[in-house]
């Protein structure tokens, strides 16, 4: 049986060495774990390794929506807008603690890029090519009515707002929720585990070299096929293989910003022109409001990119010509957190606006089967596409035949609760049984919307562990969910656990600050880390910290 646990990696690396797989998946963000989900429900033996944590990548930076794609309405992609607008319910549906619905205003101003009768008839057409339910339908506000739901808006020639659905979620747990689902089936997955190098069998690919990253063990992994799903190191893997040539990647770097609800008190999503004519989502999330995106084109370290002044600076005027009451300044930043964007670039394209954020399979002489491109919404697609390939190949060349893809309608790990409408049921049964151990109704609403059907683990090790956590000097609630990280969600280093875990560092920079020691000193104990390892954990964990306020220069 798989397992998904830090506390028996050498386990996970002897049941993926010892015999041969049907699929390696090289990858373990958002693309890579639908890969492993789909490729494990249609019966393949599935192995997944990550070079860093599940979703460290982009599938942890984005603007954490499952939204429809609105703006390739501008580029004319309708196939694109039809399909991940589809996309974006069932993701919805599989999932509805990590995605909910938002309402998200579109206000519209004399000389802006979008006027009352084009968002009137975009929206309408987006609602048509979604195929948006009822419920969720497009408006159209007056002016007033506009101010109403936002007040902080720029009150200056507004001339009414489109009022749409977009779905918000937790990209970091919506790939682990995958993963785990992925594992439930049958799949074997790893992180800290990166591809050295390819092993071949008369020119044919057969196999990786993967490098364990905590103890510098080798390992040497067969499979039938090998899928790249890198992520922006798709190329990377590709120079490897010798294959690297043709269509390429660019990345493009993304930043957005964080505010305390105090000094950012939005009450509506936002969906705005910056000056430049860009599009800027502002969204409230809990007890703060985020702003961004940027899109620039990035060459540097693609395991670290970071917000620059520029960056920051980009973010402040955009809100400040859309939110002028405000009058942000860069001490107002709460946290902030730049990702990069993997693009598929056409010859001659070299504006990061003009990229298409199509998903592309390339396959090299060598077999190596490479997904580039695409978007978190449609992750699940994108993932049925790839495994066809694989399916398609094996069928030719061994006669194996497998089922079609089964995920359409597959709750992921959490997501057991009856879709959509389910949830809501189970939640207040949850908040309920909450209350009678003792936890407050708010933060029982943050734990249900974070683990969904798995929340009565998080019950019951709160209740088992109570005496150990106060030995430690951990909070019984913080202990319960990284007791539960370190078992079952593959947590092995802080920044595991505080940014892609719980997304603290992002959203509640000052838990990270208040729980770090304690849950680092517990870390190291039970996973037996050196001296060594516990302080460059420690180093990396305040370095992050460090940069989420203070741009590079």
């Amino acid at each position: 049986m798989a397992v998904f646990s830090s506390l028996q990696r050498d386990t996970i690396f002897q049941q993926i060495e010892q015999q041969p797989h049907d699929v390696l998946v090289i990858g373990g963000g958002i693309t890579g774990s639908g890969i492993a989900l789909d490729s494990a429900t249609r019966g393949m033996n599935t192995a997944v390794v990550e070079m860093q944590d599940f979703a460290a990548g982009t599938s942890s930076r984005s603007t954490k929506l499952v939204h429809g794609g609105l703006r390739y309405l501008q580029q004319f992609e309708v196939k694109m807008v039809a399909e991940i607008g589809q996309e974006r319910a069932i993701v919805y549906e599989n999932g509805p603690h990590v995605t909910t619905p938002e309402w998200m205003m579109l206000p519209f101003y004399k000389g802006g890029t979008f006027g009352p009768f084009t968002t009137n008839v975009g929206l309408r057409v987006y609602d048509f090519l979604a195929r948006v339910k009822k419920s969720e339908r497009r408006e159209m506000l007056k002016p007033q009515e506009a101010l109403e739901k936002e007040p902080l808006v720029k009150r200056n020639n507004l001339k009414g707002a489109g009022f749409y659905v977009e779905y918000k979620t937790d990209d970091a747990r919506l790939t682990i929720e995958v993963m785990k689902k992925a594992v439930e089936k049958g799949a074997h997955a790893v992180n800290y585990a990166k591809v050295t190098d390819f092993i071949y069998d008369g020119g044919k690919i057969c196999g990786a070299v993967v490098e364990d990253q905590i103890t510098g063990e080798q390992h040497h992994i067969y499979a039938k096929k090998i899928v790249n799903a890198g992520g922006p190191w798709v190329d990377d893997l590709r120079e490897v293989d010798g294959s690297k040539k043709g269509k390429t990647l660019q990345l493009t770097k993304g930043v957005h910003l964080i505010f305390q609800k105090e000094r950012f008190p939005l009450q509506q999503a936002i969906y705005f022109d910056a000056p430049d004519g860009r599009m800027i989502f502002a969204i409230p999330r809990n007890k703060k409001t985020y702003v961004g995106t940027t899109d620039t084109s990035y060459q540097g370290d693609i395991a670290h990119p970071q917000m620059t002044e520029d960056d920051r600076d980009y973010l402040l005027d955009a809100i400040n010509y859309m939110f002028p009451s405000l009058d942000m300044t860069k001490d107002d930043v709460d946290s902030s957190y730049a990702g990069l964007r993997p693009l598929i670039a056409e010859e001659g394209q070299d504006d990061p606006d003009e990229i298409s954020r199509k998903d592309e399979v390339f396959i090299s002489d060598s077999g190596l089967i490479s997904m580039a491109g695409g978007k978190l919404t449609g992750y699940r697609k994108m993932a049925e596409n790839a495994v066809d390939t694989v399916v398609k190949q094996l069928k030719e060349e061994e006669g194996i035949l497998y089922s079609d893809s089964d995920t359409e309608h597959l709750p992921i790990s959490g997501g057991e609760v009856g879709g959509s409408n389910g949830f809501q049921r189970f939640k207040e049964q949850k908040i309920a049984e909450a209350a009678g151990l003792g936890i407050a109704e708010e933060t029982a609403t943050f734990l249900i919307q974070k683990y969904g059907a798995n929340i009565d683990q998080i019950f019951e090790l709160y209740q088992s562990e109570k005496t150990r956590a106060e030995e430690v000097g951990i909070e019984p609630i913080v202990f319960a969910e990284l007791t539960y990280a370190l078992k079952h969600e593959m947590t092995y280093k802080p920044v595991d656990f505080f940014v892609r875990r719980t997304g603290a560092l992002f959203f509640d920079i000052e838990f990270v600050r208040a729980h770090k020691d304690h849950v680092i000193d517990y870390m190291a104990q039970v996973l037996q880390w050196s001296d060594q390892q516990k302080q460059r954990y420690t180093e990396e964990l305040d370095q992050l910290l460090y940069e989420a306020v203070n741009p590079m220069k």
